[in-house]
């Protein structure tokens, strides 16, 4: 408890305090400090599943087996723009305040025919986002 309070003196005044707080489970969050954190605060502390996104990166890497670890970006970009049903927002708006603009928004036709990277990029996006 007397590390909650050293933080609750030295940084919360210069920060802002969430009402609620939704971890994944990470040791950080489930530990004594951040239970008496919470307790101290009276804000809420949730927890969702883990992420892992090497998951979905092999879930979508057909095709890009042999080096499916470049498609991480483009998997993170289309996680991040797209509405989750548990909160009814996209991980962007949630954390930016306002909506990315993924570039598979603005290819166009001739593009995808002159680069068949441009093609790729905007099948995985809108296999993602459908899933």
């Amino acid at each position: 408890m007397n590390t909650a309070l050293l933080l609750w003196d030295r940084l919360i005044p210069h920060t802002a305090l969430y009402r609620n707080i939704i971890s994944d489970r990470d040791p950080k969050f489930t530990s004594a400090l951040w239970t008496n954190l919470h307790r101290l605060f009276g804000n809420k502390l949730s927890f969702s599943t883990a992420y892992h996104p090497y998951e979905l990166a092999f879930k979508y890497s057909d095709g890009f087996t042999h080096n499916w670890c470049t498609l991480i970006p483009t998997l993170e970009l289309a996680y991040k723009t797209s509405v989750h049903s548990s909160t009814g927002q996209t991980p962007a708006m949630l954390e930016k305040g306002w909506n990315t603009r993924p570039p598979s928004d603005t290819l166009r036709k001739d593009s995808m025919a002159i680069h068949p990277t441009a093609s790729s990029f905007k099948m995985i996006l809108d296999k993602v986002k459908h899933h």
